[in-house]
This record gives C-alpha cells, sequence and structure tokens, in this order.
C-alpha cells in the first residue's frame, strides 16, 4: 500500500516547515540557548504544522548532536526512531478520545518513571480543548511542576476553550493559514518530484480550496493525483466541485432575465438529476463572487477557463455591484439554512425567488424615463440624495424627534408604501441577524409611512421611540433598508398620538397602570 503524501512530505527538518516563521525561529533560538520550557501550547488552524513541529521539537531534545544549533540532526538514534515512529520517549494523546479525568490521572501516575531512550519524555496531547473540565483541573498541577525529564507540547485548533490557569503554565506560539503562494510552491516542487503532471492554474485552485491548510492542499493533490491522468484547471474544479456547472449558468441566467419560471425550472432539473441543494447554492455563491471581484477588478483571484471568464465578465456588466452583492448574501444565507431545513429544496427556491424579487424591485425604485437635463437613468439601484424633511434643520440629524405625523403620500409614495410592506419581513429579519433587541424594537412600531426619502416609524410610547432612535439601530435599519430596497432613507420616529388617549374612568392617573398605559403602550383589558 503506498504512502500518503501528507505522510511522506511531512518534513524532518526546520527548514522543511513552511509559512511559520516566527514559531521555528523562537524554537531554534531556545533550543541553541538551551532554554527548553517544560510546557508549550501550540494554537491554530488544522493543517498549519502544529503536530509537525511538536515532533521536530521532541526529536530536537533528544538528539545527540553536540552542536545545539543543529539539532535536530536527523541522523543519530533519538532522531531516526521519532522519524520511524518507534521512540518510546514519545507520547502523542489524542484528547478528543481521552477526555476524563481517570485518563489524566494515568498519565500523572507514568510521568514520573525515567525515559526509556531518550533525555526527554515528550508528551503531544492533540486536540487538548477536548479535555472535561475535571481532566484540565487534574493535569494543572503536573503542568505547573513537571518532573525535570517531562515536556508537554499540548495542541489545539480552538484556543479560546483552553482555561486561564492552564494558558498561564504554557509557552504559546500562535499559528497562521500558510500564505498561498508558498502553498503553490510547494505544490510545484512536490508535482516535480512525484512525477505528478499538473497545470499552475490547476494548483492555484488546489491552493485557494485548502484556505491556508497545508495538509488539505496536500491530500486534494494526492486525491486528484489518483486518476493517473494531467490535473487540468477543468479536471480540478470538476472534482473539487468548483466548476460553474451549466445550472448555475442558468440560474444567474434568469436572474438577470427576471424570469422566475425556467430559474426555477433549472434548479429542480438539476436536484432531480442528483444535485445536492446545498452544494449547487454554494456554487451559486461561488460564480457571484467571482463575478463581483471582475466588477471590481481583480480578475487575478478568479480561476476559470476562459470560456467561462467571458460569460463573466459578460455577467459583471450587466450586473451592478449593489446587486451582486445583495445577491450573495441572499444565497450565502440559504447555504446554512439549507443544513436543518426538512425539505432540503425550500432554502435554495425561496432564496432563487428572494433575489428574482430584490432585482426586480430595485429596478422599479429607480425611474427609467429622461431627466430635465435629457439623461437617462440606468436600470442598476443608485444612491439617492437625502434632503432634509419638512421643518427640518438646515443639517438634519439621524432622526425626527418630532410627534407631529407625517404628510399623506400620494399615489408615488403609495406604490413605494406597498414595496415597503413586501419588503418589511426580510427587512426585520436582516436586522435580527445582527441584534435581538433592535429586531423587537422595530417590531413593535405600530405603522410606517415612506414619504420620498423618509421614513416615519410610530410607536406607542417615547420608550420605545427612544431605544429606536439610538445610533447604532438606526444604523442597522438604514443598512438593511439599502439591502433590499436599494435605498438609503432618512428614518424619523414619532410616537402614535392615536395611542395616547386619556386615562380611561376608574384609573388612578398617577399610578403604575396609567403610566404603563401612556409610556409604555399597554392596553386595557379589564377593571376589576
Amino acid at each position: 500500500m503506498s504512502q500518503a503524501l501528507y505522510r511522506k512530505w511531512r518534513p524532518q527538518t526546520w527548514e522543511a516547515v513552511i509559512g511559520q516563521p516566527h514559531v521555528i525561529s523562537t524554537l531554534r533560538n531556545a533550543l541553541a540557548a538551551g532554554r527548553v520550557a517544560h510546557a508549550y501550547l501550540f494554537a491554530g488552524p488544522r493543517g498549519t504544522g502544529k503536530t509537525t513541529t511538536a515532533r521536530l521539537l521532541a526529536k530536537a531534545v533528544n538528539c545527540l548532536e553536540e552542536d545545539l544549533s543543529n539539532r535536530p540532526c536527523g541522523k543519530c538514534e533519538p532522531c531516526l526512531a521519532v522519524s520511524q515512529g518507534r521512540f518510546l520517549d514519545l507520547i502523542e494523546i489524542d484528547a478528543a478520545s481521552n477526555t476524563s479525568v481517570d485518563d489524566v490521572r494515568d498519565l500523572r501516575d507514568k510521568i514520573n518513571f525515567a525515559p526509556n531512550q531518550g533525555r526527554y519524555k515528550v508528551y503531544i496531547i492533540d486536540e487538548v480543548h477536548m479535555l472535561s473540565t475535571a481532566a484540565f483541573n487534574a493535569l494543572l498541577k503536573t503542568l505547573e511542576e513537571p518532573p525535570p525529564h517531562a515536556i508537554f507540547i499540548l495542541a489545539t485548533t480552538e484556543v479560546h476553550k483552553i482555561p486561564a490557569t492552564v494558558l498561564s503554565r504554557c509557552q504559546r506560539h500562535e499559528f497562521r493559514r500558510i500564505p498561498l503562494q508558498e502553498i503553490v510552491a510547494q505544490l510545484t516542487q512536490m508535482s516535480t518530484e512525484e512525477g505528478i503532471q499538473a497545470e499552475p492554474e490547476a494548483l492555484t485552485l488546489i491552493a485557494r480550496q485548502s484556505t491556508g491548510a497545508m495538509r488539505d492542499a496536500i491530500s486534494l493533490l494526492d486525491q486528484l493525483a489518483s486518476t493517473g491522468k494531467k490535473i487540468t484547471l477543468e479536471m480540478a474544479q470538476n472534482v473539487l466541485g468548483a466548476a460553474a456547472s451549466q445550472s448555475v449558468l442558468a440560474v444567474v441566467e434568469a436572474l438577470i432575465a427576471r424570469q422566475a419560471g425556467p430559474g426555477l425550472d433549472r434548479i429542480h432539473e438539476a436536484l432531480d438529476g442528483g444535485s445536492d441543494a446545498r452544494q449547487l447554492t454554494r456554487q451559486i455563491v461561488d460564480y457571484l463572487r467571482d463575478v463581483l471581484l471582475i466588477k471590481l477588478g481583480d480578475v487575478k483571484q478568479v480561476d476559470g477557463t476562459a470560456e467561462v471568464k467571458a460569460l463573466m465578465e459578460q455577467h459583471a456588466r450587466q450586473l451592478s455591484a449593489s446587486e451582486l452583492l445583495r445577491l450573495i448574501r441572499i444565497f450565502n444565507y440559504s447555504a446554512g439554512e439549507a443544513r436543518n431545513a426538512w425539505q432540503p429544496s425550500l432554502p435554495l427556491e425561496l432564496a432563487f425567488v428572494e433575489a428574482l424579487e430584490s432585482l426586480t424591485n430595485a429596478a422599479e425604485s429607480v425611474p427609467t424615463g429622461p431627466t430635465s437635463s435629457g439623461q437617462n437613468l440606468s436600470r442598476a439601484p443608485t444612491k439617492t440624495a437625502i434632503s432634509p424633511p419638512p421643518k427640518a434643520q438646515a443639517t438634519p440629524p439621524a432622526s425626527e424627534t418630532s410627534d407631529e405625523t407625517a404628510p399623506a403620500s400620494g399615489s408615488a409614495d403609495a406604490q413605494a408604501n406597498k414595496r415597503l410592506a413586501e419588503a418589511w419581513p426580510q427587512i426585520l429579519h436582516l436586522v435580527r441577524q445582527q441584534s435581538q433587541p433592535a429586531y423587537a424594537t422595530l417590531n413593535s412600531s405600530t405603522s410606517r409611512l415612506l414619504s420620498g426619502d423618509h421614513l416615519t416609524l410610530s410607536f406607542a410610547s417615547n420608550l420605545l421611540k427612544g431605544k429606536m432612535e439610538r445610533p447604532e439601530n438606526l444604523s442597522l435599519l438604514q443598512n438593511a433598508l439599502k439591502q433590499v430596497l436599494g435605498r438609503e432613507l432618512m428614518i424619523r420616529c414619532v410616537v402614535d398620538t392615536t395611542r395616547r388617549d386619556s386615562v380611561p374612568q376608574g384609573v388612578d392617573e398617577d399610578g403604575m397602570v396609567a403610566a404603563a398605559l401612556r409610556d409604555l403602550g399597554g392596553e386595557l383589558v379589564d377593571i376589576n
């Protein structure tokens, strides 16, 4: 059985570790100075070299090379034993399957025995954040005062789950995601030495798909190389699920053409053909993201064939940046919702309809006829200048605090208010994603009136009105309105005077009930 590439190419020297110079230089300097700590914590994303560095450190502290700066030498018996997995004094523990306090107590009882082969016993505890609270407590004393022949190296991908008492007893090193160019260079070297034929564009795609994890990149290369064929960009896209399929292109074309039927038909054809709804949604997000990058002039970040890039450029001309942002947000949210949906295709279908309505509403909100200067306005939503509301100062505040009622809307405002009413659930949903308190306050508004560029919100009390007028709440609402309606609106909060009637007979005007009725929007149900 052939050995996996990531195991075959595991670094055996400090120089072979890529992407972590800040960690390697610190450890090498400590070794050269003879200042080895008794406990280390290696924290960082998966596949960035934590376990590899821990094994190199275990080699170095047990290496027989006289020159400390040249450890590990890779030639002495302890170095060879560690490389071959037969060094008895290197104990690797998977904390995910050894989480109990009894496991730690067993470790604590055995740690006092002298090393068998080397100078130090090195304990590597992987995914240490998986230990139980009791297990951490049992480990504390040993971490603080271990035997002189013991070294602990804790590795974790979730350092925030490590108790502060443990962190304070360890020398901490942060591992970073490996830069894209360094991963590509390593993959290129491996392909050359392993006799793997691969296009540079395919290796770049593999590196991007690995998201900074060298081990993931090597595993993907190994997977693609197992076919025995040359690794082309098209092949890599198909295997890794990064290709822009015909279904994705058809869905995007339907959105641009504002055609609901054909778009839903292509979605259902893809799903009936065996495509996963969540994966299809992700592919739509990836494609729209690439179109946005091209729209913004960042073509170098887009991986695709010449034909696909030509289509992306065409779609980038047909969609504005704000429209692309809205579409990406809608489908990206749907990809997360699909995980828990009882009907797998429903989130994708709803996302398509919501995206279609967003594009249609944004187009309708911008006049297409000639302006007074004879110029035509584009179909894409534009940034509307905000003028001060009636009776406002020259520089209008973020919200109007007057209790006056808003003027009646005309026929144009009636259409705008209709669109607002239809989009209000989506606006509430966006606000709720950012802040539950802001959503609760906004949802308590008794009425909404859109007149020109001013949205008037009515509330049952000064208390609720004041909460809504907080800058952070107004900002969340304005962002949601712009995202859904494609417009910037001035928000005006008022108290609904129709609800501020006199206190009913039999209720103390100075009591708590009267205050609840007047100031908190309460309703009287019964008087005993």
